[in-house]
């Protein structure tokens, strides 16, 4: 009997866990613990441990996702945070890349940053673009500096030196001399945190992460103590933003590299999913309690990135958030989620989110002290949710608060019935996650005709139909366990880490593919050692990109370059690359220019198992209904009846012809009129168009 394995995600409204056992698998949901977020997750592990019969020792590995360290950038809520600069670059930090992301708004918001201007201190050292020393390091100043960082009770030091991705001995220097001067103070290194090139980012990725640390560092302690008290004896491996494992350890180093650990998840089990229902082209959609996220998964990939912006002043807006540059797996994120709260705007607009009722107070009809509408009021209004059967009957709703809370919250400012007010909030969040879902296509360069959805999370079942006609998808797929669909994920996550360095080539005849090889050695011999610490004998799979331009261009292409050693001709190689990308971003290649490389990135995880492909299900059959239910038809916006069916009860080859409801402990699928579900091989619901 192999161990059983345990994921846990603790999301803005829900923490979710799954449990493997005995090739089984077991879910269960809990409210978030905001004040105390290790107290939700040790009191869902004992009750999915109690209801499963498993025991603390029986456990062979945890695997953990969490939104703490995003919500506390978010909320400022993180340490006391100081940064220590070059000389003269004190406020590159606030002037950012001195533009108006909003160019006609003349109250525009810029995101305050993270350190405050009396906590970033300039420090006398300068090195240049090439590494060479010109300005020695004062270590006389930085005792001065320290004294003054105990008066103002610091808790975290970032240290950002210009040009440390080329030579971070200063960087290095000033840690030394600062830890024996202030003991217990995190210290983050620009040059470890981000060794790439463009100071901004590279700085406010450092104050994210010097920010988070204490907070993360305790709160990862506190988890790992309780479950040790509880008998937990197995390593637990925190889920990174790009997908893969690591462990607790460089966890609480770099904790920025957590911030979108949840939804990668999510975007793991879309492309598992995808593999074995033999879709090339996907739309993944997670909709929980308090986001949705949308990332596109083509050829068995998904999307990567080095950049991301968290804490954005204006929805869909780059630029207007505080810039952060670590591995992450590509998404759109929007504030349309359960507890989404929907008000009135000036122009008498429906407008949801992104504000969010949380697990605290929460929707109206959890009766917790929330008194706003929100998309989880309307979808028990709307008849999607049944009160009976939500969280598997074990928490008790309110439809009387939520229509209260609509009708005082949309419905009497804009002159709409109950139900008229709760179907324009279920279509307001539905467009608006289709409009991200459009734009996010367009800036990459994708299309959406042709692509299957694959909806999990505890409210995507209840919209991914809707979503889908409004998209012009034909097929959408709700996975078994879809309403912990992250939590699922991370249970089938690789041990993985990502190397990168700024290292500027131009592709012409002064390339030296042996400086390039070198460096890649280098590289893959760093990941290799985190990752050797959660998996000392797996077989390891290499992906390696280039950031790459035309000479005098301002930004770069990520370019995808096969692993392996570059061959004497490799130049010509790497520009035909290149061009194919570009032209795939923007239709078209400009010939006559030169093509120079920034940054190198190499990612080393775990090789996947093949997956197995979906078993043929048997003839159709008519699905067995457990009863019926009044909804409101998203269209017309009448009442109908439809026939309700209970998952469990369903098995390969029932058929549902919509409008229906398949209920399920942790989520519910609407089926309506355009679909008809059908079980495939694997037990998963398949939606189709008609």
């Amino acid at each position: 009997m192999s161990p059983a394995r345990l994921a846990v995600d603790i999301g803005g409204t829900f923490t979710d866990f799954a449990l493997e056992r005995d090739g089984r698998r077991f879910s269960r949901k809990v409210l978030t613990t905001s004040s105390a977020p290790e107290e939700g997750v040790l009191a869902g592990i004992d009750l999915l441990l109690a209801d499963t019969g498993t025991a603390p020792g029986d456990l062979g590995l945890i695997i953990h996702g969490t939104t703490l360290a995003t919500n506390a950038i978010i909320e400022r809520k993180g340490a006391r945070t100081a940064l220590l600069v070059t000389r003269g670059f004190r406020d590159s930090i606030e002037m950012a890349y001195e533009n108006r992301f909003e160019q006609y708004d003349i109250f525009m918001d810029k995101p305050p940053p993270l350190v405050p201007r009396h906590l970033r201190l300039p420090v006398p050292e300068r090195i240049e673009a090439r590494g060479h020393v010109v300005e020695p390091l004062d270590e006389k100043a930085l005792v001065e500096i320290a004294q003054h960082l105990a008066e103002l009770q610091v808790a975290s030091v970032a240290l950002g030196f210009l040009h440390s991705y080329v030579n971070p001995a200063h960087e290095q220097r000033a840690r030394a001399v600062l830890e024996k001067l202030l003991p217990g103070v995190s210290i983050t290194l620009s040059s470890d945190v981000c060794p790439e090139m463009r100071e901004y980012e590279r700085w406010s990725t450092a104050c994210a992460n010097a920010y988070v640390q204490p907070l993360m560092d305790r709160y990862l302690k506190r988890l790992e103590d309780a479950l040790s008290e509880r008998g937990f004896r197995c390593p637990m491996f925190l889920i990174t933003s790009a997908g893969g494992l690591t462990t607790v350890g460089t966890a609480r180093r770099y904790p920025i590299r957590l911030v979108e650990s949840g939804p990668a998840g999510g975007a793991i089990l879309a492309t598992r999913i995808a593999g074995q229902c033999n879709h090339r082209h996907i739309l993944s959609f997670d909709m929980g309690g308090t986001t949705a996220k949308i990332c596109l998964i083509d050829d068995g990939k998904p999307q990567f990135s080095r950049t991301f912006e968290v804490a954005r002043q204006y929805r869909f807006l780059k630029g207007s958030g505080i810039p952060i540059r670590i591995p992450v797996i590509e998404m759109v994120e929007i504030g349309a989620g359960g507890g989404s709260i929907a008000a009135v705007d000036q122009l008498g607009r429906v407008q949801v989110g992104p504000e969010s009722a949380g697990s605290e107070p929460g929707p109206a009809c959890y009766g917790r002290g929330g008194m706003q509408p929100t998309v989880t009021d309307a979808d028990l209004m709307l008849g999607r949710i049944r009160p009976e059967h939500f969280a598997g009957g074990t928490m008790q709703l309110y439809p009387d608060a939520a229509r209260e809370a609509i009708v005082d919250g949309i419905g009497k400012p804009i002159g709409l019935g109950d139900t008229r007010a709760a179907l324009g909030i279920s279509e307001v969040v539905e467009e608006n996650m289709a409009n991200a879902a459009r734009v996010h296509a367009v800036e990459r360069g994708k299309e959406l005709g042709g692509r299957a959805m694959i909806a999990f999370g505890g409210a995507a079942p209840l919209h991914a139909a809707r979503l889908a006609e409004k998209l012009d998808i034909a097929t959408v797929i709700v996975p078994t366990g879809a309403g912990v669909g992250s939590a699922v994920g991370f249970l089938m996550a690789p041990v993985a880490y990502e190397v990168v360095r700024s290292r500027y080539v131009r592709l012409d005849d002064s390339f030296d593919h042996g400086a390039i090889n070198a460096l890649r050695r280098e590289m893959r011999a760093e990941a290799e050692a985190v990752v050797r610490r959660g998996a000392p004998e797996a077989p390891l799979a290499e992906s390696w990109t280039a950031d790459m331009r035309y000479r005098g261009q301002g930004h770069e292409v990520s370019v995808p370059i096969p692993s392996g050693e570059l061959r004497a001709g490799g130049r010509s190689e790497l520009v035909r690359l290149f061009e194919a990308q570009y032209a795939q971003q923007f239709g078209r290649t400009i010939p006559g220019l030169e093509v120079e490389a920034l940054s190198w990135a190499l990612r080393l995880a775990t090789d996947d198992p093949p997956v197995p492909p979906c078993p043929p299900a048997p003839a159709d059959r008519a699905a067995p209904s457990g009863g019926s239910a009044k909804i409101i038809d998203p269209v017309t916006g009448e009442v109908v009846e439809v026939l309700t069916y209970a998952r469990a009860d369903l098995a390969p080859g029932h058929v549902v012809p919509g409008p229906a409801l398949i209920i399920e402990d942790e989520t519910t699928t609407l089926v309506t009129s355009s679909f008809t579900a059908r079980i495939n091989g694997l037990g998963y619901i398949v939606l189709t168009r008609r």
